[in-house]
């Protein structure tokens, strides 16, 4: 209650918001168009709150993994397993209610299926990170119905290159972890046609952390990782069409990984594991070091983009948009050099779009989407079987301006099937629809209301999950009969565009009837038998920033989010629910020299589920120094510095499966020169 009031009560003072980054800061959102929402909006258009990261700031904040990059964003948290994999966290939700997109396609890997499987996406080779929230997601899916991530970025062209060629080059050096890194990408044109290659090297040893830990680093919390992509595309007046080849090769560690319960089974709702039968339900967590070797991933992941949009296709039509992606994925997990287990996945999106001209005041977008996907895991800890899904939608959206009120109507509606060896095939129809109402209140005000009832199927690994998991510390059990989860949403979305002071408050409530949860039935020191379950629960929660400009070149912000999910009728808190926070941030610029400060409090979780130990807080401060110069006449470089837990903080992500194994790294120091031609 107290960081509740708290929380209110900074959000009401009449200065403040996000830094430089984000949509909603000071005339940004008047400028930049958000390509995820379904008329490519501009941010301060938008019914729910925007986050987009762009420009200096993203290349100042880019880590090794997406949550790892927007981890700090209101309303956005990160689940950390060590150093190579990080999946975002947001208003409390993460895989497989947050759907990642590649320019609008499905990004398909393992990562939904396990927190230690990394997100095939390279932080180092975006241009922008779009993030919606809420109902504004629903366009892309039941598994965008706690959000969706756009990841924009230049592996197909979409103009021709000023002059006939572009590029840019970077070089990156880390402290905590020893991470060295370099990019490049070139983009050239020759007539109407575009072709670009771009590609990353990174490698990074286990990074360190505050001595009280009891170890100066987080064994297997290494990353090394290498990414190439080339295209090329046709470029027209009033459109292009493109295609990309992406391999990326990584190799990463498995921290608190242990083979302590490996032999452990259920026995009904309880915990069978041979010399530890006998336990109770109240042992302390350790740290899980002391294993001479510690298991590691090696993954592989091959990938064609076809993108295309038409301008003016046909009479009636702004315009026509195609995404295709098709993807070949696969990891291993190795121990002592040795393979014991491999995940694969071979899939493909498919999304066409086409957008109306105004029709009786309605100006709407229809489109349908198919993807499938086939996923294996063979090998010691292959706890799920091979399936197969398939999954086709019919979308649609109209939007109606009446005076100073904008209306917004949605729908989607998904067939899903699921067929996995030795269980039956599992059909689901879920649909979701929504509306939205902004009201423009004078030329600096902005006032929005979005109601929204969507559905998600339950995936492969809630349905027919049976077997140890060990990179969790679980046994997992899934549920064949699992239904459609529904969820019935409310946001309201205050915003001030203009003027000195701005600022974007967003309210939100959650009502899942039959959300799909992992319920830990029996634990055993730091293993838990778990069960895909269903039961009513309550998401809700505030995000916000104000920001006052308190010169042209200065300002001051605060920021932050709270989010409480519970189960209903008094059964008890759902798990790895990040904790509030709340901080404060200066930014300023002075000719070629820009700097910012950033502290925030991350306050303890104790609203913790069954079998859950509470996290302390903990405080975060990060800076970033930059100086620009020019190289010639169209080339332009930049040296930055960025410094991240400055007080050197032992820090516990609540969000995290492996929070006491793996805790947030020590102080660093990211040393970067770019330039860009």
């Amino acid at each position: 209650m107290k960081f509740r009031a708290l929380l209110l009560s900074a959000a009401s003072l009449p200065a403040i918001s996000a830094p430089s980054a984000h949509a909603e800061e000071a005339g940004a959102g008047s400028r930049i168009v958000v390509t995820a929402t379904a008329f490519e909006q501009k941010a301060n258009e938008t019914a729910t709150p925007v986050i987009v990261l762009r420009g200096d700031d993203l290349v100042h904040r880019r880590q090794a993994t997406l949550g790892d990059t927007l981890a700090g964003q209101p309303g956005i948290n990160f689940d950390n397993f060590g150093g190579g994999a990080s999946r975002p966290v947001i208003r409390g939700q993460t895989a497989p209610r947050v759907q990642s997109l590649s320019d609008g396609a499905n990004i398909q890997d393992a990562s939904a299926i396990s927190p230690d499987h990394a997100v095939t996406a390279e932080p180092l080779l975006l241009d922008g990170i779009e993030v919606l929230r809420g109902p504004s997601a629903l366009l892309y899916g039941g598994g965008a119905i706690g959000g969706a991530i756009n990841l924009i970025d230049s592996k197909i062209p979409t103009t021709l290159p000023e002059g006939g060629l572009s590029g840019v080059a970077e070089g990156r050096l880390g402290t905590a972890d020893d991470e060295r890194s370099l990019v490049g990408g070139l983009t050239a044109g020759i007539g109407p046609f575009a072709f670009h290659v771009e590609g990353v090297r990174r490698t990074s040893d286990d990074y360190r952390v505050p001595e009280k830990f009891g170890d100066r680093h987080v064994a297997g919390s290494y990353n090394d990782n290498s990414t190439f992509s080339v295209g090329g595309s046709w470029v027209g007046p009033d459109g292009y069409l493109g295609v990309a080849y992406t391999r990326q090769r990584s190799e990463y560690g498995l921290p608190g990984h242990s083979h302590e319960y490996e032999s452990c089974h259920p026995h009904g709702t309880s915990l069978h594991c041979g010399s530890h039968d006998d336990h109770d339900d109240d042992h302390d967590h350790d740290h899980g070091h002391g294993h001479d070797e510690v298991p590691y991933v090696k993954l592989r992941s091959e990938r064609f983009d076809i993108r295309s949009e038409y301008r003016n296709p046909l009479p009636g039509f702004e315009k026509v948009r195609l995404r295709m992606a098709f993807t070949d994925y696969e990891h291993d997990e190795l121990e002592h050099g040795k393979i014991s287990t491999t995940f694969r996945n071979k899939a493909h999106d498919i999304r066409f779009e086409l957008t109306h001209k105004p029709l009786a005041g309605l100006r709407g977008i229809f489109g349908v989407q198919h993807s499938s996907s086939k996923f294996s895991a063979v090998g010691e800890e292959a706890f799920l079987p091979q399936s197969d899904t398939e999954n086709t939608a019919m979308f649609l959206m109209e939007t109606l301006q009446a005076g100073k009120v904008r209306f917004e109507l949605a729908a989607r509606q998904e067939w899903q099937s699921i067929e996995a060896t030795l269980n039956r095939r599992v059909t689901h129809q879920p649909l979701s629809i929504s509306g939205a109402a902004i009201w423009n209140i004078g030329s600096d005000y902005s006032l929005s209301l979005s109601l929204a009832r969507s559905q998600r199927a339950p995936n492969a690994q809630e349905l027919f999950a049976r077997g140890v998991h060990l990179a969790t510390n679980t046994y997992e059990l899934g549920s064949a009969t699992l239904g459609t989860e529904t969820a019935k949403s409310i946001d309201v979305t205050l915003r001030k565009t203009a003027g000195a002071t701005t600022f974007t408050i967003g309210a939100y409530h959650q009502d899942f009837s039959d959300y799909i949860f992992a319920d830990t039935l029996d634990r055993l020191e730091d293993f838990r038998l778990i069960r895909y379950t269903a039961a009513d629960a309550r998401f809700t929660g505030i995000d916000g920033e104000v920001r006052q400009q308190i010169t042209p070149d200065f300002a001051l912000s605060i920021f932050g989010d709270y989010v409480r999910a519970r189960l209903k009728g008094g059964l008890g808190n759902l798990p790895r629910i990040p904790a509030g926070r709340l901080g404060a941030r200066t930014d300023g610029r002075w000719g070629p020299l820009s700097a910012d400060l950033e502290y925030y409090r991350v306050f303890e979780q104790g609203k913790v589920a069954s079998f859950e130990t509470r996290t302390p807080g903990y405080d975060m401060v990060n800076a970033t120094l930059a100086y620009k110069f020019a190289l010639g006449p169209q080339a332009n470089a930049e040296l930055f510095v960025r410094g991240n837990n400055l007080t050197n903080a032992l820090a516990f992500n609540h969000a995290s499966f492996i929070k006491q194994a793996a805790p947030l790294r020590g102080r660093n120091f990211a040393f970067g020169v770019r330039s860009t031609f």
